[in-house]
């Protein structure tokens, strides 16, 4: 997918550009350890659908800039890279397509910057405020999260033999190894792993962790819609179902069965599907 360098917030974002400038903006936004290459079955389906798509690799990941400061990822700023991004190329208002931490970013930009997004698509993580209410359940999955926030620990660990465990954790079917390699390769280079945690590392209180209820943060206004897959080991559906109760717009949910927590490149035909079911069609 060819790719434009954009400067944005402080930082620099190799952005994937497709589909025609009239169409309607769609902002695909990847997670945890990814890159845009996540949405390489999305981006020429929807660009052929008539969208204009816009595909960065987040701050931190791929080609785009790799701050050393932790602070450097804390969400406020992050959301400044989406609001950031969209106002250099011009466009008002975005559907958001998220998945993962992209995904959490997603939920956060609708809430707190409403007027830029025209829709939310979120896969496999739901609105910040029910995993606090999904109980021990989900704070038992999500045991890496308190791991990753210990500096070097990760660093030390991950990496060793050939990245075995990243590669029996992650990725537990081994049938297609394809975006396991793809993920390593862009960690393994300098720094690249640190600034990924960092996404955990700005964001993540571990003495609230799972704990806490945050029933104060704001309603989602748009149009919005949940996917789960019900083999994700990391995720429970409560967490995604149960996002309705923050949602103050249309709220539609998709269970996808038998795949895993890497939906856009496991289930990509069932995600393309979906959105353009979703997602207004273009004049």
């Amino acid at each position: 997918m060819p790719t434009s360098s954009h400067d944005v917030n402080g930082i620099t974002l190799s952005v994937t550009l497709e589909g025609p400038d009239e169409g309607p903006p769609v902002l695909l936004l990847h997670g945890f350890p990814d890159s845009a290459r996540l949405w390489r079955h999305q981006v020429p389906a929807l660009a052929g659908a008539g969208y204009r798509v816009i595909a960065p690799d987040l701050r931190g990941y791929g080609e785009s800039s790799r701050p050393t400061e932790v602070g450097a990822y804390r969400m406020r700023t992050l959301i400044g890279d989406v609001t950031g991004l969209l106002d250099d190329l011009g466009v008002e208002r975005a559907a958001l397509v998220s998945h993962d931490w992209g995904a959490g970013l997603a939920w956060a930009t609708a809430m707190f910057a409403p007027d830029r997004v025209s829709s939310l698509t979120a896969l496999s993580v739901g609105h910040p405020s029910t995993r606090a209410h999904a109980g021990w359940r989900q704070a038992e999955l999500s045991w890496y999260m308190l791991w990753f926030l210990l500096p070097g620990v990760a660093e030390s660990v991950l990496p060793q033999d050939d990245w075995s465990f990243l590669r029996r954790w992650g990725w537990r079917d081994p049938s297609d190894g394809t975006d396991a390699h793809r993920q390593i390769d862009d960690l393994a280079r300098p720094g690249a792993l640190t600034a990924a945690l960092n996404w955990y590392r700005a964001n993540i209180d571990p003495k609230t962790f799972g704990m806490t209820p945050t029933d104060t943060l704001p309603h989602v206004t748009c149009p919005t819609m949940g996917v789960w897959s019900s083999a994700d080991p990391f995720l429970t559906e409560e967490q995604m179902s149960e996002s309705s109760r923050f949602v103050d717009g249309p709220w539609r949910y998709e269970r996808v069965d038998g795949v895993d927590h890497w939906l856009p490149v496991r289930a990509p035909g069932v995600i393309t599907e979906l959105l353009l079911d979703f997602l207004p069609a273009p004049a």
